[in-house]
């Protein structure tokens, strides 16, 4: 395998992960540090998400999806707070041990960097900088956003009487990693896509800028992620599980009571899960449905200590040190 800093030349400092006009950098690759250039009357928002092998992805997944993914789903996280994409750092640790020769491991991180370097010319975010190690598999990835000031959407701003909403489908996510599983490998299948290749709602998180009173990525579960709102807000909430969008495929895959705990607590979905006054749904709705994306209402809120839990008894989500591995965030 090549040396740290060859490696580093060869597979991530292209064209592809160069600065552009929308990304100005003033300085980026090659240094201790980057340094970046905000645009003025933007405050940034920033978020590391770690990525571990067997733990948030099969390690034997294809490695174009595994650069998508770990790129994916920490722009998610800017998404949530109505941010527009900018910048991204990359660390990665490879394990070494599973190349057997060098045309291996090239095979591996031309494929990895391809699916990596291809969500950051999609989101766009241009890597200005990381670190590549050796160990167990695994990707950090920091990104950072900009959102005008004091726009940024949080998990605290819901209020008694807020419709809860979700962008998307929910399920699908899980669906996906229960097919891998199973032995599925075809990346085409619409479950595997969702689970392997997820698509950060950029759009819709900028267009609830103003709407929205409070917002998360769903990344955890429903139920989980909805908890944290919860705490955060000081509300409870009342869902209706009937009116979850499930994602295309699932219940045939998993069967309907699968199909509806996968919804509830199956996490790795990456979509928007939205709380926002009933006066502002029609609107929310209007604008992401332009931008072709559904947005649900799938409950509302409602004083703490009044909350139904009788559709969600004995489920939660992904937690990590108290669940079993298997794939999720």
């Amino acid at each position: 395998m090549l040396a740290e800093f060859d490696l580093i030349r060869r597979y991530f400092t292209t064209a592809a992960a160069a600065p552009s006009s929308a990304n100005p950098v003033a300085l980026g690759i090659g240094d201790d540090a980057s340094v970046l250039a905000p645009t003025a009357g933007q405050e940034l928002a920033i978020s590391v998400d770690t990525s571990v092998a067997d733990v948030h992805f099969p390690a034997d997944a294809p490695a174009h999806a595994v650069g998508h993914r770990a790129l994916a789903v920490a722009v998610s996280d800017l998404a949530a707070m109505g941010a527009r994409s900018r910048w991204c750092w990359m660390a990665l640790t490879l394990d070494e041990r599973r190349f057997a020769d060098d045309s291996a491991a090239d095979a591996w991180l031309s494929d990895y960097a391809k699916g990596f370097l291809a969500g950051c010319s999609a989101y766009p975010a241009a890597l200005v900088g990381g670190d590549v190690t050796s160990g167990s598999l695994a990707i950090s990835v920091t990104v950072a956003g900009e959102v005008p000031a004091g726009q940024a959407l949080t998990r605290s701003g819901a209020a008694v009487g807020d419709v809860i909403a979700v962008t998307g489908s929910l399920g699908g996510g899980a669906g996906g990693l229960a097919l891998w599983q199973r032995g599925e490998r075809d990346l085409t299948h619409p479950l595997l896509r969702r689970y392997l290749l997820p698509e950060p709602r950029l759009e819709g998180g900028m267009a609830l800028r103003g709407l929205a009173s409070s917002v998360m990525d769903i990344s955890d579960g429903l139920i989980a992620d909805l908890g944290h709102i919860r705490r955060a807000s000081r509300v409870d909430a009342a869902l209706d599980a009937d009116a979850l969008p499930l994602a295309d495929g699932l219940e045939e895959a998993l069967g309907t009571e699968a199909a509806r705990r996968a919804a509830l607590s199956g996490g790795d979905d990456y979509e928007l899960l939205v709380t926002l006054p009933p006066s502002q749904l029609a609107r929310a709705q209007a604008l992401l449905g332009n931008m072709g994306m559904a947005l649900t209402a799938v409950g509302r809120c409602v004083p703490p200590g009044e909350g139904d839990e009788a559709s969600c008894a004995g489920i939660t989500g992904w937690q990590h040190f108290t669940s079993a591995p298997g794939g999720q965030s």
